[in-house]
């Protein structure tokens, strides 16, 4: 099939950037939308519009990987991000671990978006000290467990039928991600 012969909507390409807080109800409605599918979220609907504005300000403050999948008409069609928990005192240890998450609209898959969110996440991670990155994928999602070994993600565990849903189970594969350490330059 040629161009020509495509669909529009196969032509259409989306743009990726980093996400701002003006995509704040954006990237909730295309949240919401994909957690509706009630397959490839831990959550059946998005949080509160103020909870997800208040999200990405503090992904933004601290230089997180965050960017959004843009249409044509400015819609966020998907999201790909990698959250780091804070250090506190009483949580120390775990600054150079992060968290994908990521999501698509139905339309937009099988287009190697998510390919390219991935890789702009990883980019960025690397420059922020991040050096281990996890996911949960569920093991249904076959194409997502494909992308991530691509990446280079390893499978460190599977919770058997952690989630039932529907009256279905679900296995969630537990994967990460190791970049090699930094050298400290210093006697071993």
């Amino acid at each position: 099939m040629t161009m020509s012969e495509m669909p529009k909507e196969e032509k259409a390409r989306a743009t990726l950037r980093q996400i701002t807080e003006a995509d704040a109800a954006g990237y909730r409605a295309c949240l919401d939308r994909v957690a509706a599918e009630r397959r490839y979220l831990a959550f059946t609907a998005a949080p509160p519009l103020q909870e997800v504005k208040f999200y990405i300000m503090a992904m933004l403050q601290r230089g997180l990987p965050f960017v959004v999948a843009v249409d044509a008409e400015g819609q966020v069609v998907g999201w790909c991000n990698i959250h780091v928990l804070p250090q506190t005192e009483h949580r120390v240890g775990f600054s150079h671990v992060g968290t994908v998450g990521m999501g698509l609209d139905a339309a937009w898959r099988g287009r190697g978006l998510g390919r390219e969110m991935l890789q702009s996440v990883f980019d960025t991670a690397g420059r922020v000290g991040i050096e281990r990155v996890e996911l949960q994928v569920y093991a249904s999602n076959e194409s997502a467990v494909k992308l991530y070994r691509k990446f280079g993600f390893v499978t460190e565990g599977i919770k058997s039928r952690a989630r039932k849903i529907d009256g279905q189970y679900d296995d969630i594969i537990m994967m990460a991600r190791l970049r090699p350490p930094q050298s400290s330059g210093g006697a071993r």
